[in-house]
């Protein structure tokens, strides 16, 4: 029997604004995500500043809005000094979160720089695991004040004149977690950020600041590490992290196609918790999710930070991902948009190299992973507003994630351009026959179709590979008045996009 599914949406039911940060990406000092990565001197595409060209293109191609900076595990021991200045200056470090020797001739200004050249906004990270509150407040004062301080007009010799301006900052990085240096109770944590929160804030009153939530849904911590940090931070942050990664395990292809469920059942949690917060201060603040780490990580085959070899520039987690794992990529991400009313901010950890939609060869070319296609496409298309889906349709039962719809979508509207995206994603191992009734739109056409389907061939390793499975239109779409048909295939990703009018 064909399985079918219906989603009913209209323009006057919005669930709220598509922030664009949403579309962020993060490069950390960790393995080649910086060295031979975005960065590489001597590279045929190399600018005057040593950075690489082709990965500059492919960032913008990629939709990039947003790039947290420089970790991750990295900034919980990382002094900021040390990478400012004249580079003959700069000492040479051990990396003690991925055991690395850091050369620091990428820093804080040079990152700046780069963000500036690619069109990316900075999202900066404060050391809060060895360092604290002078040292965090002292950054802001490095980059945001003007001039006429000690440290400013250090700026400024150092060649930027202009104050970095930077807006987004992240009160350390996933400090609930053993393997974190100078990681701590919640406690510790909630009075350390608070305090850092205000120093900063007296150099910048400017600034928006996210506080570490749980390093994932899995700590044992989870949800009263919430709770304790926001008692303590609540009234001086904008927004807490997510940090989410999933896997296929042990042949379970159910529930990784169904990884997108965890992934919002996880959300809404951190928001309740929030809310509750909000509750007991009898407060009508809404703190909104910053999920700067999101991805599929295959994390059981890394041997862990305490059994690497101390090296320079290494290959560290650079997995590579097949046509499923774009499929599964594709529905974390429209899950996020799904959410648009409390997520602001989302992070694909990371950019280059590292579980990264970008590969490069030191020396060589630069290339499209599988997972780069359908982010690319959704930072393309999906713009506005998202619309309330309601949706009913086939359920699947999967071993981790109970009863889940088998097929997930959201739907975004842009009135100004006249365009209408449903992103859709057929869990499902049969096809499903998909009605889409837009009441309230007017004037329907297609304007363009992509799908990608989930297969058995594994890792794409080359960029031939990966461009084997990238996206292609969409067979048998109809539009008919309001309503839109379409057969999704198996275990797929499709965006479509009209032209709509109300």
């Amino acid at each position: 029997m064909t399985q079918r599914a219906r989603i009913t949406v209209h323009p006057a039911f919005e669930v709220g604004a598509i922030d664009p940060r949403i579309f962020g990406s993060f490069v950390e000092h960790l393995g080649r995500a910086v060295y031979t990565g975005i960065y590489e001197p001597g590279h045929a595409t190399a600018d005057a500043e040593g950075f690489r060209q082709d990965v500059a293109a492919l960032t913008r191609e990629l939709g990039t809005t947003v790039v947290r900076y420089p970790g991750g595990n990295f900034v919980s021991g990382y002094n900021w000094e040390d990478g400012v200045g004249p580079r003959e200056d700069r000492p040479t470090r051990i990396d003690m979160a991925w055991r690395t020797i850091e050369p620091n001739e990428i820093g804080t200004d040079e990152f700046l720089r780069w963000t500036a050249a690619t069109g990316t906004e900075p999202m900066m990270a404060v050391n809060l695991g060895t360092r604290g509150v002078a040292e965090a407040a002292a950054l802001v004062e490095y980059c945001n004040v003007p001039g006429g301080t000690e440290l400013s007009e250090r700026r400024r010799a150092n060649g930027a004149d202009a104050p970095h301006g930077i807006r987004l900052w992240c009160l350390g990085n996933e400090m609930d977690g053993p393997w974190q240096i100078g990681h701590k109770t919640a406690e510790e944590y909630g009075r350390l950020a608070s305090q850092a929160a205000q120093a900063m804030r007296r150099v910048d009153p400017s600034i928006e600041l996210v506080v570490c939530g749980s390093s994932s849904r899995e700590m044992d911590t989870f949800g009263e590490w919430e709770r304790v940090v926001l008692e303590h931070t609540f009234d001086q942050v904008e927004y807490i992290s997510v940090h989410a990664y999933y896997q296929e395990r042990d042949g379970d292809r159910a529930s990784f196609l169904a990884s997108a469920a965890g992934f919002e059942a996880f959300m809404h949690e951190v928001i309740a918790t929030a809310d509750a917060v909000a509750a007991r201060r009898h407060s009508d603040k809404r703190i909104r999710l910053s999920v700067d780490e999101w991805n599929i990580w295959y994390i059981d085959t890394f041997a862990g930070e305490e059994n690497l070899e101390l090296l320079e520039r290494p290959r560290l987690i650079e997995d590579v991902y097949s046509a499923l794992d774009a499929v599964v990529a594709g529905d974390l991400l429209a899950t996020l948009l799904r959410n648009a009313d409390r997520v602001a901010i989302a992070c694909l950890a990371q950019l280059v190299n590292v579980i990264a939609p970008i590969m490069t060869e030191p020396g060589g070319e630069a290339w499209r992973q599988t997972t780069f296609f359908p982010v690319a496409l959704t930072a393309q298309h999906a713009r506005g507003v998202t619309l309330e889906a309601r949706t009913s349709g086939p359920r699947a039962t999967t071993a981790k994630h109970g009863e889940v719809d088998a097929v997930s979508s959201v739907v975004t509207w842009d009135a100004a351009a006249g365009s209408l995206v449903a992103i859709l994603t057929n869990r499902s191992p049969e096809p499903v026959e998909l009605r889409l009734d837009a009441a309230g739109f007017r004037e329907l056409a297609l304007a363009e179709s992509h799908v990608m389907v989930a297969d058995d061939a594994g890792p794409r390793r080359t960029a031939a590979e990966a461009a084997e499975v990238a996206p292609r239109p969409l067979e048998g779409v109809v539009v008919e008045g309001a309503e839109l048909l379409v057969t999704l295939p198996p275990e797929s990703w499709s965006l479509i996009r009209l032209d709509a009018a109300v």
